[in-house]
């Protein structure tokens, strides 16, 4: 491998803006604010809502009926 070449891998605090949890970790770029984290995300909380696709593709076909 070429010396010299490899950026610094340093700590970083992930923070999350939505619940506040705090994640330390390691990268190149530094400390990081994230948008949503795995403890407050509808998917991993369990909160998710299914969304009624058949009804959309209904209305789809009777909007753009063929004549």
């Amino acid at each position: 491998m070429k010396l010299k070449i490899h950026p610094d891998y340093k700590e970083a605090v992930v923070k999350c803006a939505s619940c506040g949890t705090v994640y330390n970790m390691r990268s190149t770029r530094g400390d990081m604010t994230v948008d949503i984290c795995s403890s407050c995300h509808p998917f991993f909380t369990g909160q998710e809502r299914m969304i009624d696709a058949a009804g959309r593709v209904d209305r789809f076909k009777k909007k753009y009926k063929m004549k």
